[in-house]
């Protein structure tokens, strides 16, 4: 109880009560401060961005050295780290409890529309490209220059490329899958006879010391290479994510005996995505930096862009057409809402994606922007955002189609639709195999370059704008995996009302007695919800309903 009302006087007029609840309640923003509050996120990053490209295009006439470079790099690699060191937790957190959520069938349905939607878009991306390249030919035979050709023969193989992707999604430790990936390296195969055909050559030139000699020797010294499967520093996300999928569905299946443990990793996800928020306040500075960095470390930044001007165009138009186009009618088709709106409520972390290059470093973003800002049911995000953060490359299926054909252009060859057909089929089978770390789709352009037997050395010509184009085809990525979310989410509607009304259905239930028989009585009815999900529909949309009516009251509010 507060203290009574005082009415007082002054000069013989009274005043009205004094009363604390009119000094406590909070006033509530219009106009342009409440567009200020609900974009201020938004509104840092974006000036991160700019800032870093101000400062990186202000700085380059004065030719800093590589320490000056180096130091104003630090701050973005720092943010980088912090962002990076965020991704397992967050991973494991989100999936296990998203997966626990629920039932084991619905696991099922969700992953399959997710792994179907994942594959349809990246054969579609592979597909734009092709067209796009042949169309804006912008591969010039004049640009190629045979003395810069490397002598490098990397030998890759789209075989060895997929058994990897075997191998990472069932790795054989867990703790060792956390820092380290395995991936197929090709040796020299050691054997008597080639120790034997070195000591032959040695002998061949001391005693007759000619040039036949030596060449007979050489023809007969053929390094003989085999398959040996290695392992290299990095974490292992795809192998992590499918452990803790299957270990959230049958963590979900048992009931209440493990709710402490789904309870546990709901409460980590809950406390990473906080740290997340602290992180965003450093964007101006990391952003800034990353960017500032990057345009100051190339060399000949005009000489570059005329060079490769018509590559980075093709890319970009294809990424764009995708993204304002494509993507906007599938999302209307589905979800039969107003796409553009959607699309609005991910800048913020399409920003973040493009400034850090990397999928996995914006998913704390993502996972804040879907949640908090455009309302996904976190039970589908925390089962699509990670599965679709090492899987889903639309932007990569795009870039790869473009690279190679392009190559193929500089180089004079004419492809066949034999030959279209491999580019498109390799380039969406490895982009799903893609790392989601910045540059890695070039690593796996190699891969289609061998399957059309176009000149493998001449990826060297496109490391100079990688930097720059992994930026634009990252935020496809990202936005893929968003877009994917809220799809499933409205393709898996019905499933999670019934899953709503269960739990509903679930906690009226009388508490147990002491002799144990509601005890059992309690567990079999956790496994009829857990297995198959049977219930009324009329009360299933009678639950919903008042569930939206008291959100909508409660936004109001």
């Amino acid at each position: 109880m507060g203290p009574p009302n005082v009415t007082a006087s002054v000069h013989g007029s009274e005043l009205p009560p004094k009363t604390t609840e009119r000094s406590d309640a909070p006033l509530e923003l219009t106009g342009y401060r409440k567009w200020l509050s609900d974009n201020l996120m938004l509104l840092v990053t974006l000036s991160g961005v700019l800032l870093g490209v101000t400062l990186g295009l202000s700085l380059r006439p004065l030719h800093l050295h590589g320490d000056c470079i180096m130091l104003i790099s630090y701050p973005g690699e720092l943010f980088m780290r912090v962002l990076k060191l965020m991704i397992l937790p967050l991973v494991i957190s989100s999936l296990i409890a998203g997966s626990a959520s629920l039932n084991a069938k619905m696991n099922g349905k969700i992953a399959l529309r997710t792994l179907v939607y994942f594959a349809s878009t990246s054969f579609f991306n592979a597909a734009l490209g092709i067209a796009l390249v042949l169309l804006i030919h912008p591969g010039n035979p004049d640009m190629h220059n045979n003395d810069d050709r490397s002598t490098d023969k990397r030998t890759v193989n789209l075989l060895d490329s997929l058994l990897d992707l075997g191998r990472n999604v069932f790795p054989d430790n867990l703790f060792q899958a956390s820092i380290q990936q395995a991936h197929t390296v090709y040796l020299p195969k050691p054997s008597i006879l080639h120790a034997f055909n070195e000591t032959m050559n040695e002998t061949a030139v001391l005693l007759s010391g000619g040039l036949e000699a030596q060449r007979q020797a050489d023809e007969l010294d053929e390094v003989v290479l085999v398959r040996d499967v290695q392992y290299r520093s990095g974490t292992n996300t795809l192998g992590i994510v499918f452990f803790c999928l299957v270990f959230g569905t049958f963590l979900g299946t048992i009931g209440q005996k493990g709710q402490v443990v789904v309870d546990f990793f709901a409460a980590i996800f809950e406390v990473i995505m906080k740290m997340v928020t602290c992180v965003m306040w450093l964007t101006p500075v990391g952003i800034s930096s990353v960017i500032a960095g990057k345009i100051l470390s190339v060399d000949d930044l005009g000489l570059v862009m005329a060079q490769l001007i018509w590559f980075i165009f093709t890319v970009a138009v294809g990424v764009f057409l995708y993204q304002f186009v494509v993507m906007q009618a599938i999302y209307f088709v589905f979800v039969r809402r107003n796409p553009f709106k959607f699309y609005a409520g991910l800048i913020q972390a399409m920003l973040t994606a493009f400034a850090t290059a990397s999928t996995a470093a914006a998913l704390p973003i993502t996972f804040r922007c879907m949640n908090e800002k455009l309302r996904v049911d976190p039970r589908i995000t925390r089962f699509v955002l990670p599965i679709g953060c090492n899987i889903n490359m639309d932007g990569t299926a795009l870039y790869i189609a473009v690279a190679s054909i392009f190559i193929a252009q500089m180089s004079g060859m004419v492809l066949g639709f034999g030959e279209l057909l491999t580019v498109l089929l390799t380039s969406t089978a490895a982009s799903m195999s893609s790392a989601s770390v910045p540059s890695a789709a070039l690593v796996l352009l190699l891969v289609v370059l061998t399957a059309i037997d176009a000149p493998v050395q001449d990826v060297t010509l496109l490391f100079a704008v990688d930097w720059f184009v992994d930026r634009i085809r990252t935020t496809n990525n990202m936005l893929g995996d968003c877009y994917t979310a809220a799809i499933v989410e409205e393709l898996s509607r019905k499933e999670l009302m019934a899953l709503d009304a269960a739990a509903v259905n679930y906690q009226d239930m009388p508490a147990g007695t002491p002799n144990g028989h509601s005890e059992v009585m309690l567990e079999g009815q956790t496994e009829l919800i857990t297995d198959s999900v049977v219930v009324d529909m009329s009360a299933v949309m009678n639950n919903v309903s008042l569930q939206q009516e008291q959100q909508h009251s409660n936004r109001r509010v």
